[in-house]
């Protein structure tokens, strides 16, 4: 039985992502200079010609996000899906999105993957700092949980705020902080490089045993078709990585990459794909022997996660 309180793992959610052909007329990834992550993957692109692919650092898998239902795939179920491991769409006959509805909710609310860790005594936490102007609208109901944080609220682990923000202890959803000053007038809050939001969200994990990141902002540019914006937020994450890998310690846990439905890799159109998303496994290569058994769908991410605390 592993020593389950040294486990680590830091779920990066990049929201509206999936894998698509090499076509930089429509395909940001294409474009965009990653060399970080072209380098973990020796050389190749997050494309649909890159996966399966694994080498001692790093794992790629092409994962379904349909899960054999009709329509395009949309967030509030794929979320709820990696959260539970239930495949949600199929009991309820549809795809839903973009907040969960009350029969998504009840599933969130009868155990997700925060309420397991909590019963094997492992401690998780969302890392993402909200300011207060979420908080407000929430409690007027002008706004609606999404997935991870309603997940967050049926097991009373309280979402992060400015104050966590200010001292170190929680990363903005752009990574830097710098949309807290340009769309937000919150001018006291300090400002990361995207290597420095990298190390932080390193140091942040070790604190947790299970650390989520959610970034939606790729979503946002995939329904903008907006290819120099995509380019953009995808050159940033490859900082955040290289910063965030600088400062992984691969003997004690993983990094996984993953997302709810495709969007930003297809430009041609303002809604979202039936691509299958990346599924990326990052850690020593005994971390990644262990992992082999059937991963196809949106469906076994959350087994995958339960394997590495129980293993």
């Amino acid at each position: 039985m592993a020593n389950l309180q040294k486990m680590r793992m830091l779920f990066l959610f990049l929201d509206g992502i999936g894998l698509d052909k090499d076509d930089p007329t429509i395909n940001p990834f294409s474009q965009a200079a990653m060399p970080v992550l072209t380098y973990l993957l020796d050389g190749r692109r997050l494309l649909s010609t890159s996966a399966p692919f694994q080498n001692k650092q790093a794992t790629l898998l092409a994962i379904d996000a349909t899960m054999g239902v009709k329509g395009l795939p949309q967030s509030a179920t794929g979320q709820a899906v990696l959260l539970t491991g239930i495949n949600i769409p199929k009991l309820l006959g549809y795809h839903y999105g973009p907040k969960p509805n009350p029969e998504i909710t009840r599933f969130l609310r009868d155990g997700n993957i925060f309420h397991r860790l909590q019963i094997l005594n492992l401690s998780s936490a969302l890392v993402n700092a909200y300011p207060p102007r979420y908080f407000e609208n929430i409690q007027t109901g002008r706004r609606l949980y999404s997935a991870f944080p309603l997940a967050l609220s049926f097991v009373g682990i309280p979402l992060k705020t400015l104050d966590d923000l200010k001292r170190g202890k929680a990363i903005s959803a752009d990574f830097t902080s710098q949309g807290w000053r340009d769309h937000l007038g919150i001018m006291d809050v300090p400002v990361l490089s995207p290597i420095l939001a990298g190390r932080r969200l390193a140091e942040l994990s070790r604190q947790y045993h299970f650390s989520l990141f959610e970034y939606w902002l790729s979503d946002y540019a995939g329904h903008n078709q907006d290819m120099s914006t995509a380019i953009q937020l995808l050159e940033t994450f490859d900082q955040v990585l290289g910063g965030l890998l600088d400062n992984w310690n691969f003997d004690d846990g993983m990094i996984l990459i993953t997302s709810d439905h495709g969007n930003m890799e297809d430009l041609s159109t303002r809604r979202h794909t039936t691509n299958p998303v990346p599924l990326l496994m990052i850690g020593s290569q005994n971390f990644l022997d262990s992992f082999q058994f059937p991963i196809q769908s949106l469906v076994d991410v959350n087994k995958l996660i339960l394997k590495l605390f129980k293993a």
